[in-house]
């Protein structure tokens, strides 16, 4: 199934238009992406592999993150992502985005949670997930370098390990 998302305008509102992931994107006009950071007690940050089947195969990432589907949200398209993906069910209701950082094609929210989830609950979707564990500042550093981790810059990773540190980001 063609999966639908929604376009946006330079300033982040939402146009009439759509397009199907994987189509060339219409010049002019942007998208949006989220991403979960899910970091436990130990400050360790839940880490997925991705499989070998998908962009960037084999490669590790931050704990789940996908498109925005078209008459979604972005908290919305966070919930879903996180359910399809771990298996992972939180109400994102009322929960806004950590931070957002722009790229050529548009917006990614990246959403920072707490919580001690216990690697044996994850549900992994078989389609994108190979594997799934937690993993400290070093050791994400140590993957990236490896080149076997998706290609953040070592400062953003540094800096979504700092904005974990405060304790007013949401805990599960």
């Amino acid at each position: 199934m063609d999966e639908i998302m929604d376009l946006y305008d330079r300033n982040r509102q939402i146009t009439k238009n759509t397009y199907i992931r994987g189509s060339a994107q219409p010049k002019g006009f942007f998208r949006l992406v989220v991403h979960v950071c899910i970091f436990n007690s130990k400050g360790e940050l839940l880490i997925q592999q991705r499989t070998y089947n998908k962009k960037m195969p084999g490669l590790w990432d931050v704990t789940c993150g996908g498109a925005v589907s078209t008459k979604e949200s972005s908290s919305q398209g966070a919930q879903r992502e996180l359910s399809e993906e771990l298996g992972i069910n939180i109400d994102f209701s009322k929960i806004r985005p950590s931070l957002t950082a722009n790229f050529p094609q548009g917006f990614d929210d990246f959403y920072i949670l707490h919580g001690d989830i216990n690697l044996d609950d994850l549900i992994l979707q078989e389609e994108e997930v190979a594997d799934a564990r937690w993993e400290n500042l070093e050791g994400v550093l140590a993957l990236r370098r490896a080149d076997k981790f998706v290609g953040y810059k070592e400062s953003f990773i540094r800096f979504l390990f700092d904005l974990s540190r405060d304790n007013r980001y949401v805990k599960i």
